[in-house]
């Protein structure tokens, strides 16, 4: 069970990964088309603005992409030398730790959310950006990669108390690179 829904949040989480990734090549044609036009003597502006936010966006909503690909650095030190009870005690730690930690910033990027909303904030510049569009995907991004720690670190858990260690490494282990590079 445990396996079949990480499987699950993959496809989902490779989806939103296209999706971002889509948006990141837009963002670059735009920058490029804007600075083709600079050269020309125009431009559209803003540019660095959006980039930024593009920025911001791809990287909570990349985030859980990269955990369930196990793409998160991790340092393996002890790990590496433990058996395979210790190592799946270690990866669930780190699973706790990581959701503890991810959850605390989706809860503290609410009230920035809730004050653009409350103030109808805009973004000091030129574009003069309603920060509401950018701070609400950007707040989603940052729940979503909550409950995917949250969902991954209970399905480890979950497997540790079945005594299933090398499943638990499959979705929440920590690679060493030499074992990749083989």
């Amino acid at each position: 069970m445990e396996l079949k829904m990480i499987h699950s949040l993959r496809v989902i989480n490779k989806g939103v990964a296209l999706v971002v990734g889509f948006g990141l090549l837009l963002c670059a044609g735009f920058v490029l088309a804007d600075i083709i036009m600079r050269q020309i003597g125009t431009s559209f502006g803003g540019t660095e603005e959006i980039a930024g936010y593009a920025m911001a966006l791809a990287t909570s909503w990349g985030m859980s992409y990269t955990l369930l690909e196990l793409g998160h650095v991790r340092i393996d030190l002890l790990r590496s030398r433990a058996d395979g009870f210790k190592r799946a005690l270690f990866d669930v730690f780190s699973m706790i730790v990581m959701s503890g930690v991810v959850v605390t910033i989706a809860i503290k990027a609410w009230p920035v959310l809730e004050r653009s909303i409350n103030n109808g904030s805009r973004a000091n510049t030129p574009l003069e950006t309603p920060l509401v569009w950018v701070q609400l995907p950007w707040f989603a991004g940052w729940v979503w990669f909550a409950l995917m720690t949250t969902l991954t670190t209970l399905a480890a858990l979950s497997l540790l108390l079945k005594r299933r260690h090398s499943e638990t490494e499959n979705f929440v282990g920590a690679f060493a690179e030499q074992e990749t590079l083989q």
